[in-house]
């Protein structure tokens, strides 16, 4: 019988990964905890609806990329594309939103139908940040700001760069979208089959073709910039200047664009060189139409998110993740029926006492010799050996496996806690 594959483009997490994972979630997670983010959780499957109101009908995730099925009932359903639009409909639904400010995040799968290359899966994992009720471009430079401070602790601020552009109000927008319809239609014929397409749908997402020829006939196209109106204009020079004021670089892209809908305003990317054509690891902006679109109040918001495999991938390439792959600082290795049951008492005792230590202990029995190769393997400082002997005097065998030359010694068993908590530097639980 032949054996169950995963799905191509959904990737399993082993263990030996894991590790780095964790270390990105929880750097992220604690800065933003300082910042007085808090967390929002919501389902992986929505009402299709709410993706077409939300990213727009005609753009590639809607049009070729979402999973989407009818349920028993009959109901259109789709496993979320992107956090943005769900984070929106759970604070509407729930009453987040009407006259309150809100800083939140989430972290979690997402789902979209592309060809799976390195640092672009079926199912991608996200962390996003979306913050509502705050008007003015501090908020902007806020989560700016935030992520240079993600990357500042990661060791990965510099080879990061951040892209910045405003394509303003949905008016500012309708008059560039004309005008380069305009611009675009004498070359038409030369356009490459994505971007004819787009041309009288989505004509702005041309200024992001990746196909070399197309942007060659973008260099003498208009620029948004020229079509902003003042208030437009004010926003992004009051966030230019914030971020002038705290020191942070950017370049200027007067060709950026995001592949949403909703977007107004601010957008921004971070990109890096290190990952070839994979680059952007983290992109936002401001959507303050999207309440309103989905039907609640107007309600001014920002927001971002940040692709969880690309930067692992990042940090790995860059080798600047401070990973332990060791899964235990003690190994239990005991022989004998008394010894084993002794072990499982000493283990939670130790749990009891030093809470952060980490303490595994042998199961399934096995020799001393294969129990040390196990502890060997498990990254453990120390090996605590309990046999019938030592069990007889009251003792147990503390064995050093990472100091060359360190000799093993007998330790009293009631005396155990207070030698592994000096040897490897760790609080007493004194709750």
């Amino acid at each position: 019988m032949a054996r169950i594959q995963s799905i191509r483009g959904m990737n399993d997490l082993l263990p030996a990964d894991s590790p780095l994972w964790q270390y990105l979630e929880n750097t992220v997670a604690g800065l933003l905890r300082r910042y007085g983010y808090q967390e929002i959780r919501f389902p992986i499957l929505e009402h299709t609806e709410l993706f077409k109101r939300s990213i727009g009908e005609v753009t590639d995730i809607v049009e070729k990329e979402m999973y989407t099925f009818d349920d028993r009932n009959g109901d259109s359903l789709t496993l979320r594309p992107e956090g943005t639009a769900s984070c929106v409909r759970a604070c509407e639904q729930n009453g987040l939103l009407h006259n309150q400010v809100q800083r939140l995040w989430y972290a979690g799968p997402m789902f979209r139908h592309e060809r799976p290359q390195k640092g672009r899966l079926r199912q991608f994992h996200q962390i996003g940040v979306e913050t509502f009720g705050m008007v003015g471009p501090d908020v902007d430079a806020e989560l700016i700001l935030l992520t240079a401070r993600i990357w500042k602790e990661l060791g990965i601020a510099q080879h990061l760069t951040l892209e910045l552009n405003s394509i303003g109000n949905s008016e500012s927008r309708a008059n560039y979208r004309q005008a380069l319809i305009d611009y675009l239609r004498q070359f038409e014929d030369q356009l490459d089959a994505d971007s004819k397409r787009r041309l009288h749908t989505n004509p702005l997402r041309i200024l992001d073709s990746k196909v070399p020829e197309t942007q060659a006939l973008l260099t003498e196209a208009p620029v948004l910039q020229d079509y902003l109106d003042e208030t437009s204009r004010s926003h992004f020079e009051g966030l230019q200047r914030r971020l002038d004021a705290a020191g942070v670089e950017y370049k200027l892209n007067p060709r950026l664009v995001r592949g949403l809908d909703y977007y107004g305003l601010t957008v921004f990317e971070w990109t890096t060189q290190a990952l070839g054509a994979q680059g952007t690891v983290c992109a936002g902006g401001r959507y303050d139409g999207l309440v309103e679109q989905l039907g609640g109040k107007a309600t001014p918001a920002v927001g971002f998110a940040m692709g969880v495999e690309r930067l692992c991938l990042l940090l790995e390439t860059l080798e600047a993740a401070p990973v332990d792959s060791a899964t235990a600082d003690v190994y239990i290795v005991a022989t004998g029926e008394e010894a084993e049951v002794a072990g499982l008492t000493v283990a939670e005792q130790l749990r009891e006492a030093l809470p952060a230590l980490r303490v595994v202990l042998n199961c399934g029995g096995g020799s001393f010799k294969s129990q040390f190769k196990k502890a060997d393997r498990s990254g453990a400082r120390y090996a605590v050996v309990i046999g019938e002997d030592e069990l007889s005097r009251g003792e147990v065998a503390l064995k050093p496996l990472r100091e060359a030359g360190a000799e093993q010694q007998s330790v009293a068993l009631a005396g155990l806690t207070d030698t592994l908590a000096a040897a490897l530097q760790v609080s007493e639980n004194n709750s």
